[in-house]
C-alpha cells in the first residue's frame, strides 16, 4: 500500500516584496500545473485551490502500490515555481529500505529533500500494533 498527503504553497519567487512577484507569471505557472493535473486524473486527491490569493496544490490518495508520478509531480511544482514550499508524508509497505515508517518529501524553495518523520515512525509500534504470532 502506497498512502500520501500533502500541500504546497505555490510561489513564483522566496522573495518577500510585492515588487519582485510578477502576478503574471505566477498564472502562467499556475495555468501549467493545473494542465499537469489534469493530465494526470486519478480518483485521488489532486487539485489545486487559490486561497486569499494564494494558489495551493493539495495531495492525498491511497493506492495499493507506489505512485512515482505523484513524486514526481510534487518535484515538478518546485521547477516550475522555484519560491514554492510544502510537505508531502508518504508511507509505503513495498519500500523495504522504509517500510516501518513515514517519510516526508519536504520542499523549501523549491527544492525537494526526504526525511524521516519522527512523529509518526516507526509505524510499529506508532501506528499499529506489533504482530503477533
Amino acid at each position: 500500500m502506497f498512502e500520501y498527503h500533502g500541500w504546497i504553497n505555490v510561489q513564483e519567487s522566496a522573495g518577500t516584496d510585492d515588487d519582485d512577484c510578477d502576478d503574471g507569471r505566477l498564472q502562467e505557472i499556475v495555468e501549467g500545473i493545473k494542465r499537469r493535473i489534469r493530465g494526470i486524473d486519478s480518483p485521488y486527491l489532486l487539485d489545486l485551490r487559490w486561497m486569499n490569493g494564494q494558489a495551493f496544490v493539495h495531495f492525498g490518495g491511497f493506492p495499493s502500490h507506489l505512485d512515482v508520478e505523484v513524486l514526481e509531480f510534487f518535484g515538478e511544482i518546485g521547477e516550475r515555481a522555484p519560491g514554492s514550499y510544502g510537505l508531502l508524508h508518504v508511507r509505503d509497505d513495498e519500500d523495504l529500505a522504509r517500510e516501518n515508517e513515514v517519510l516526508v518529501i519536504r520542499m523549501v524553495r523549491g527544492r525537494v529533500t526526504e526525511h524521516a518523520e519522527p512523529l509518526l515512525s516507526p509505524c510499529i509500534p506508532v501506528l499499529e500494533d506489533p504482530f503477533e504470532e
